[in-house]
């Protein structure tokens, strides 16, 4: 199975529920979005599918392609290729953003000698380039002073290097001033291809005019409960999410 698979995921944080016997399939090639208002579960569900310790997973289960990844430690599902970048990226003084991509990539070599710093760099370099990063940021600590949108180009920049099979964006547009989303949402496109799956989660439709989903979802209470083409976000957008309660209850 060439997907991340959700079946019937509950879990609560500090004993209070939070995701509600939610279901989702993301298929290797395709784009979805998660949309709901604050306090849904959005971003529960993807500190829950990256391991996060103060999660417990009361029930279902996660499968990436045939791996069950619920109750893995976040080192071996990121191994796994899961990538996960974060709404609020933290800032880590005195580890430079080349020295942090670089040990990520080597430790998931068997044979580091393989690892050629020429080849890392040049690769590092061109990416940067593409999403607008200066060269000198390569020596500054990981998103310490940075801007909203430094930040979360950086978080790009480490999704573009490390390659993963499926990538969850737990709402990168957060912060981002117009041309910084442009040049963030260009950078996820280049990654679109048939051997990945993207699961972008945001409050917005504005980022769906960039970064056009194959299906949006809307979750409502821990779980979702509409789902449809990229029309649903405009609607969305035009009514807002009092008339999913609406037809919830109805």
């Amino acid at each position: 199975m060439n997907s991340l698979h959700i079946d019937n995921l509950s879990a609560s944080v500090e004993g209070k529920p939070i995701l509600n016997n939610l279901s989702l399939d993301l298929p290797k090639g395709e784009v979805h979005a998660i949309m709901g208002p604050n306090g849904s579960g959005k971003s529960t569900l993807s500190k829950v599918l990256s391991g996060h310790p103060s999660y417990e997973v009361t029930s279902g289960s996660a499968m990436l392609d045939d791996k069950e990844i619920i109750g893995l430690d976040p080192d071996v599902i990121s191994r796994l290729g899961l990538f996960l970048a974060f709404q609020y990226p933290v800032e880590i003084p005195g580890v430079s953003i080349a020295n942090f991509i670089r040990a990520a990539l080597k430790s998931r070599l068997t044979d580091e000698k393989s690892f050629k710093a020429v080849d890392f760099y040049k690769d590092l370099y061109g990416k940067m380039d593409e999403l607008g990063i200066n060269r000198k940021f390569t020596s500054r600590s990981l998103n310490d002073g940075f801007s909203g949108g430094e930040k979360k180009r950086c978080e790009i920049l480490q999704m573009m290097m490390l390659n993963p099979k499926y990538c969850i964006l737990d709402e990168t547009d957060s912060g981002l001033d117009i041309d910084a989303l442009r040049v963030v949402s260009a950078g996820v496109n280049k990654m679109r291809g048939s051997s990945r799956g993207i699961l972008v989660i945001t409050h917005y439709q504005r980022l769906l005019e960039y970064i056009v989903p194959n299906k949006v979802h809307v979750m409502w209470d821990g779980r979702i409960v509409r789902s449809g083409d990229k029309t649903l976000a405009l609607e969305l957008e035009e009514k807002g999410y009092d008339w999913i309660k609406d037809e919830i209850a109805a």
